[in-house]
């Protein structure tokens, strides 16, 4: 069994493909993702409630934040090399996902069913609040930027973060980075 590290790797535009555990995005049901985030912000003017304490007027602050993130495949199909990519069960990683606005509600009028259900679900009101839904994902078939240490365990050639932090200098659409100050938690709060 070797676990040495053979090189730091820059895997660039590789195709994912789901490990064990697929994720699902929270409010579109988007199904077999390999990274998939829900960020609910909420708009304050003059008056109303602030989404935390140091919510400043005519802002927006992030309300609730989660992030989840699982082992996944990547392939390239001009060599035919297979790697897995640890990424989930612990592994600190920083993924560059930019989420997109799905919902934009201004009054309780609003509120669609699909939407109720995601706040009920996670112990969160509406309170007559101006609010903004972000959801961000890889999903499975997509092109991913990974940056890692290669390992080969039993046969399986791993990605894996490497021990110490490394500065890239830039930022990708779609990246996971090996990040070994970040704390994982399935629920990350956004303070401001």
């Amino acid at each position: 069994m070797d676990t040495t590290p053979m090189m730091m790797k820059n895997v660039v535009l590789e195709v994912v493909t789901c490990g064990s555990i697929p994720l699902e995005t929270s409010f579109q049901r988007i199904p077999r993702c390999v990274y998939a985030s829900t960020e609910l912000h909420e708009y304050k003017g003059w008056v109303g409630k602030s989404a935390h304490p140091r919510h400043r007027c005519f802002s927006w602050g992030c309300r609730h934040s989660e992030k989840y993130v699982g082992d996944f495949y990547i392939s390239d199909f001009q060599t035919g090399l297979r790697a897995l990519v640890k990424a989930g069960y612990g592994a600190k990683v920083a993924p560059f996902v930019k989420p997109t606005t799905i919902v934009d509600i201004t009054s309780n009028k609003e509120l669609s069913p699909n939407f109720l259900r995601c706040l009920a679900d996670r112990s969160l009101s509406s309170d007559d609040r101006v609010m903004r839904l972000k959801e961000g994902y890889i999903k499975e078939g997509r092109t991913v930027s990974v940056m890692g240490v290669v390992r080969r365990q039993d046969n399986v050639l791993m990605i894996v973060p490497p021990a110490e932090p490394i500065s890239t200098g830039c930022q990708w659409a779609r990246c996971l980075l090996p990040s070994s100050n970040l704390r994982r938690r399935s629920h990350i709060g956004c303070r401001v």
